[in-house]
């Protein structure tokens, strides 16, 4: 293992400490219990959004902190999920009075301590729950469906929502809309490495491809010999297409996500082979979004997200946005 760390141990808390000191005009970083809010927090009259998870998967959350997207973060180790603690603090720093709405990736763990997060919370709250990933109904990691890369787009337009001043209820209603309204699909050309273990967490041979890979390198669907990338690109669109069954000439975002280690040449040109892969579904390709932003520490490999959309989510999609990891409009 070749990784540009000290001690294993202390990655994630020195990660984190160097994040926060790029960005001091943004992001807040308090250590114990650990979590980060944005600079401005708690912001009055508006509901606060929480979110978090194991890390590995930046930017994921903590890099979608500010104006249009998430008010906290809750970072837990390495693919670990955080404390019940962490959330329960983040929500009581940046609740203002209208509540807070926590979004939430469906793994045991994080639905566990979110859950308690939410009880222990002594003002109003309503949870969001992710579960975009169309590879597999059950894993070592959760009951039901896996929360990926779909996440991005929930926090986005529910972030800019939140902005707008919508109210707790709306915000959770269009919180589920989006997830219902999503489908991701991934696949891995390697694994990844944990830094407090220095081994790949699976197995890949050279010439093969796990297609459906979870983001902490759960085993996906099936195993193939590795493909060119328009070959990639209508395999995992068939699974997303299958699920979410859109109609023709729906308006769709189509979110082309890195696992870590892919470049970005190599993602550019996933969102080309997506594009043609769409093509004989007739689906409008209204919005896309290509680059590395629910990652699996240094794995090789991508995801498709299809969002199906309707107005008001092209208006907060398209609404400005001033994070670390998402910026336009501002």
């Amino acid at each position: 293992m070749k990784k540009l760390i000290n001690t294993p141990s202390e990655s994630v808390r020195e990660s984190l400490e160097g994040f926060a000191q790029a960005h001091p005009d943004r992001i807040k970083y308090v250590a114990d219990p650990c979590y980060l809010v944005r600079a401005d927090a708690p912001v009055q009259g508006k509901v606060a959004l929480v979110s978090g998870g194991g890390s590995g998967h930046e930017p994921l959350h903590a890099g979608f902190l500010g104006p249009g997207m998430l008010d906290a973060a809750c970072p837990g180790p390495t693919f670990t999920s955080p404390g019940p603690e962490q959330p329960q603090a983040a929500a009581k720093a940046v609740d203002a009075g209208a509540g807070v709405l926590f979004i939430v990736k469906n793994y045991s763990g994080d639905v566990m301590n979110f859950e308690m997060a939410a009880e222990m919370h002594d003002s109003e709250s309503a949870t969001v729950l992710v579960n975009d990933d169309v590879a597999v109904e059950d894993s070592s990691f959760t009951s039901g469906r896996r929360g990926v890369a779909g996440t991005v787009g929930v926090e986005k337009i529910v972030g800019a929502a939140a902005e707008a001043g919508q109210d707790l209820a709306s915000l959770k209603s269009l919180g589920e809309r989006v997830n219902a309204q999503s489908g991701s699909m991934g696949v891995a050309l390697t694994s990844c490495t944990m830094p407090e273990t220095g081994k790949p967490t699976f197995d890949l041979p050279a010439d093969e491809m796990e297609i459906g890979i979870g983001i902490h390198g759960e085993p996906g669907r099936r195993r193939e010999k590795l493909a060119g990338a328009d070959e990639i690109a209508r395999t995992l669109l068939e699974a997303v297409i299958e699920d979410l069954k859109p109609a023709g000439g729906q308006r769709v975002l189509l979110l082309v996500n890195g696992m870590g280690a892919t470049p970005l040449m190599e993602l550019n040109l996933m969102h080309a082979a997506a594009l043609r892969a769409l093509e004989p579904h007739g689906l409008d390709v209204a919005r896309s979004l290509v680059g590395n932003y629910v990652t699996s520490l240094d794995m090789a490999g991508c995801s498709l997200t299809l969002t199906l959309l309707d107005d008001e989510m092209i208006r907060f999609w398209d609404a400005p946005v001033n994070t670390p990891a998402l910026r336009w409009g501002c």
